[in-house]
């Protein structure tokens, strides 16, 4: 009894289960539920895939069972529930779940309703192609191994990954005590940032995010608003804000909203049953039906909004009620060298980076031992092959392989590998053709051998490794995002912070824009709109002054053919005198493009006005295109495109019409084109246009211009041509006697100066060109109250009164306007503006707020004089 008692250890329940748990719980964190920084993965998934890997089960292979693969990863790695290992499969080869899938399945492999995949025994699967860049190299010593459960046989500690799953596909898991939820990112975008951190180690975060922008989820979508991104990418922790993607389209007499994206982890059928319930639940006003009507081609849930209700309300309610707006919280604790560690951007960038460096040295070692070991067996077999008859002698005297071997390593002075290899050298290497190729082998054995002692030698040459790598599978499996960022965002309609306030937009030549109150101008009595003493550059001068209020849009055309929209509170605020900001700056446009037409629009609420109205496209190569407003009526953060451009054209016009004007274009070797704008039959969107003007075939013509002349336009307006030598002139559109009246003929119709054609001919003389005057630069409507912006290609910038200059015919070659012959200087371009006011108050400028009749003119009033 007493020996009894001698084995009984009396401990402290409370210090034991203290000590239990914590054994148990650091099992779990390390073991179990977060991933390694390193590779992304716990360690079921990567099992899964070395499982795979060993069973031969890749992409260039059959698919196996996927009952096959849960048996191997479970018999010989990972001893856990079945379902646990089929589950982490599956959820690597959903395309809904991972940005960038790992296993291919086949078979039901679930759904975004939240459907369960079919059972293991019916699904099949195999690995990507992506996997396999994380498994390559792992024979080559690259990475640590350990025994399994049973130390039976060995696996991976961390797989020698060639992407930054990490970041890529993000992670999740509940630890004890801790849990992780990191999001997935765009493949480019992390690799261009792993790129950056390579070339300089020195980078801050906000350089990294210049590559890296967001989170990009696999299911797309909207990221609404940017602080939690940033704070995520800085601290490790943030909350990022996701939106579905919802247009609003019409159908009939009334409105739907049709949903196309859905935020990553929102299950649809769960969504859309929450919206019926809130419906049923009278907390959702306006719907009359949910509809799923997803299939092959994609997601689309469409929701019909009743006749009395405002689709963009609905659409408000959906988000602020429904997981339609969800949120992601970005929590990145990864596991450190074996410790859960929260990690920022660059964290995650640095370890993965260290983890590529470890295995580039290990592997280059690898290679180095089995070139070497070659280099060692090849000299041995170049040194038989020049002695081949004396060593085949001594072979053959042999009574035994092991005596051959010992007399060739005594006589030739070689290694037992070396000995070995020459008494098992076949015949056929000692034919000339064979002895050639040995002597070849070994000099590119030592090449070889020479370029990997460099890269362990030179770090330099080491990171270039790495990086080459990393834009190879850049390169081979790179994307674009799927998830578009809206930059600034308010839990409220932006309108309701910004009353409907008049302002003057101006936009200057060098695409310079900046809003300024009307209150401003009216307080001035002398100098009119933008008084003298303006910021802008010597060179510029403002080109465009629009007249709107808070609410309006400014509709903005680039010359590669892309629209993008500004509400006019987006617009900086400036004073008269002020600068503005440049466009570039503003909007998402490429940095090899500008914008080249500004459109205002009051809004695209009043259906009538966006179908009755027209824009004109004009390109270079004297293509025109004709689009209702309408279909620009549906503004995107990113722009869209206005028009399809071939390579070699480029958008020079874009003008709004009444569907009733005539279309003037003219061409650099002095002809012009009128016809009406019903010759251009509307188009769609993306349409690449029709022939609007036949340019000569002379390399060298092209578009300088197009007018839309509505009727009362015709009747005040004269047509303004420039060429490039300085000579310029007026002519009238239609014939006018000398009180300015237009001339009919006898049957009462009015007597053109430009007679009118069908659209796509060759047009007709507007000014005679010859070597004197140069080829045409532009064209304008003009009337006297208008200057004339020229600005040469030297870069000075002169302004001319237009009402100096006389009205005289069509076929004429005008007078000299500007003396460029001691210059040995050519006019690059000619802006229309509007005359300076002497003594005028502001009321005296037509800054009509209340409609859009200047739209069908895109350049404005115009105050600003720069002199040479």
């Amino acid at each position: 009894m007493a020996e009894a008692e001698d084995r009984i250890i009396k401990i402290n329940i409370e210090d034991e289960m203290k000590s239990a748990y914590i054994d148990y719980s650091m099992s779990v964190i390390v073991s179990r539920a977060l991933p390694d920084v390193r590779d992304g993965f716990k360690p079921v998934h990567r099992r899964i895939l070395y499982g795979m890997s060993e069973l031969g089960n890749t992409s260039n292979k059959p698919h196996k069972k996927s009952a096959r693969i849960v048996g191997e990863v479970l018999g010989k790695y990972h001893p856990h529930g079945d379902s646990s290992v089929y589950f982490a499969m599956v959820r690597m080869a959903q395309e809904w779940s991972m940005r960038y899938m790992l296993v291919d399945g086949q078979g039901n492999m679930g759904s975004v309703d939240g459907d369960s995949p079919a059972a293991m025994r019916y699904t099949e699967a195999r690995l990507s192609r992506l996997a396999e860049e994380m498994l390559k190299d792992i024979d080559k010593e690259t990475v640590d191994f350990q025994l399994n459960f049973d130390d039976t046989l060995k696996e991976p500690t961390v797989l020698p990954t060639r992407i930054p799953n990490l970041l890529v596909n993000g992670a999740s898991g509940i630890a004890v005590g801790m849990a992780t939820n990191m999001a997935p990112h765009n493949m480019t975008e992390a690799i261009n940032a792993t790129i950056a951190y390579i070339e300089d180690k020195d980078i801050e975060i906000e350089g990294l995010m210049e590559h890296i922008k967001a989170p990009d989820f696999p299911s797309g979508g909207f990221i609404y608003g940017y602080q939690g991104v940033k704070d995520a990418f800085e601290t490790g922790r943030g909350r990022v804000i996701m939106r579905g993607r919802a247009e609003i389209e019409m159908e009939g007499n009334h409105e739907k909203i049709v949903v196309t994206e859905i935020p990553y982890l929102v299950n649809k059928a769960e969504l859309i049953k929450h919206i019926a319930d809130l419906v049923g639940e009278k907390r959702l006003d306006g719907i009359s039906n949910v509809n799923d009507e997803s299939d092959r081609q994609g997601m689309r849930i469409v929701v019909d909004v009743k006749r009395d209700a405002n689709a963009n309300v609905v659409l408000n309610k959906l988000y602020k009620l429904t997981a339609l707006q969800s949120s992601f919280s970005v929590n990145n604790i990864a596991l450190v060298k074996g410790r859960p560690r929260t990690l920022n951007l660059k964290d995650m960038i640095s370890a993965f980076v260290e983890h590529r460096i470890d295995v580039v040295i290990r592997r280059t070692n690898f290679d180095l031992r089995k070139a070497e070991e070659r280099a060692h067996i090849l000299e041995g077999l170049i040194i038989a092959s020049d002695n081949i008859d004396e060593v085949i002698a001594i072979i053959r005297a042999s009574k035994s392989p092991q005596e051959a071997i010992e007399t060739l390593m005594e006589r030739f002075s070689l290694s037992d590998l070396q000995a070995r290899a020459i008494v098992e050298m076949r015949l056929r290497q000692l034919t000339g053709l064979e002895q050639d190729k040995l002597h070849n082998e070994y000099d590119e054995v030592q090449k070889l051998i020479a370029y990997l002692k460099e890269i362990l030698e030179n770090e330099e040459l080491r990171m270039t490794v790495i990086k080459n790598e990393l834009i190879e599978v850049r390169d081979k499996y790179g994307d674009k995002r799927r998830t578009e960022i809206v930059y600034a965002s308010e839990e409220l309609n932006p309108e309701d912070f910004y009353s409907n306030d008049e302002m003057i937009i101006t936009v200057s030549h060098l695409g310079y824009i900046k809003r300024t109150p009307l209150s401003e101008f009216r307080a001035q009595n002398r100098g009119g709109v933008g008084a003298k003493g303006s910021e802008t550059r010597n060179e510029d001068f403002i080109e465009h002054i629009y007249p709107a209020s808070m609410h309006n849009y400014i509709l903005l055309f680039t010359q590669k053919g892309r629209c993008y929209w500004l509400r006019v509170f987006d617009i900086p605020e400036g004073t008269k005198n002020s600068k503005g900001r440049a466009i570039q700056n503003l909007l998402n446009i490429e940095s090899d493009d500008k914008a080249t037409a500004f459109i205002r629009v009051r809004g695209f609420g009043d259906k009538e006005y966006i179908n009755t109205h027209y824009l004109v496209f004009c390109t270079k190569q004297g293509v025109i295109k004709k689009t209702s407003l309408e279909a620009y009526s549906r503004p995107r953060q990113n722009g869209v495109n206005a028009i399809t451009i071939r390579e070699d054209d480029k958008v020079i016009e874009v003008l709004m019409t009444d569907g009733d004007s005539e279309i003037l274009i003219a061409n650099r070797n002095g002809r012009a084109i009128r016809f009406h704008e019903s010759e251009v039959r509307e188009m769609g969107r993306t349409a690449t246009g029709v022939r609007g003007m036949r340019i000569d075939e002379d390399g060298e013509d092209e578009v300088v211009g197009m007018l839309a002349m509505s009727k009362e336009a015709q009747k005040t307006e004269t047509i303004m041509v420039v060429s490039e030598q300085g000579y310029g002139k007026r002519t009238n559109l239609n014939d006018k006697d000398e009180e300015g009246n237009e001339i009919l003929d006898e049957n009462g119709n009015i007597v053109p100066v430009y007679r009118i054609t069908s659209r796509g001919g060759k047009g007709v003389k507007t000014m005679n060109i010859t070597d004197k005057t140069g080829k045409l630069v532009s064209i304008n409507s003009v009337t006297d109250d208008n200057d004339l912006m020229i600005i040469n290609k030297s870069g000075i910038t002169i302004r001319l009164k237009v009402s100096d200059i006389r009205t005289m015919g069509r076929a004429t070659q005008g007078v000299r306007l500007i003396n460029l012959g001691k210059r040995n200087d050519e006019i690059a371009s000619v802006c229309k503006v509007e005359s300076e006011p002497e003594d005028e108050d502001i009321n005296d400028i037509d800054l009509d707020l209340s409609d859009d009749s200047n739209d069908d003119n895109t350049t404005d009033t115009n105050n600003f004089e720069v002199t040479e």
